[in-house]
């Protein structure tokens, strides 16, 4: 999974980088490598719900004391670490190329599934049972 951080208002994309995205998006979706993508909306629009020392809150943003928030993320498959940096160097040029002012980062998290802890294949085998019946 790749997440996009930036400022919560970085100001609007210019449209010669939303229309560089499309191409890109595009090519990683032809050759099988994107699963998803999104962008997400500002925190104005956020709820965070919290456990602490036992007790729930929760709270509206938007969240001042946040620095830089995640505004968009990208699922891909990809096989190796390598070949994230790349996907993700690629997406950042773009932001260079065509928003030059633009400052941000761009996260690479390995996404885990029940499978890749061995200690839980019972859960593994129990979500594949629900997978099955939902189709």
């Amino acid at each position: 999974m790749m997440m996009v951080k930036h400022s919560e208002n970085p100001g609007t994309p210019p449209p010669a980088l939303m229309a560089a995205m499309d191409k890109l998006i595009d090519s990683n979706i032809k050759d099988g490598t994107m699963i998803y993508t999104g962008g997400l909306a500002p925190t104005a629009q956020s709820t965070r719900v919290r456990v602490a020392k036992g007790k729930i809150t929760v709270t509206d943003g938007p969240f001042t004391e946040a620095k830089e928030i995640v505004g968009g993320y990208a699922i891909f498959d990809l096989k190796s670490k390598e070949e994230a940096l790349e996907k993700a160097k690629v997406f950042m040029d773009l932001h260079r190329e065509h928003w030059p002012e633009f400052e941000g980062e761009t996260e690479i998290r390995q996404i885990f599934a029940p499978e890749d802890f061995p200690q839980h294949q019972d859960f593994a085998q129990h979500l594949e049972v629900l997978r099955t019946k939902a189709s």
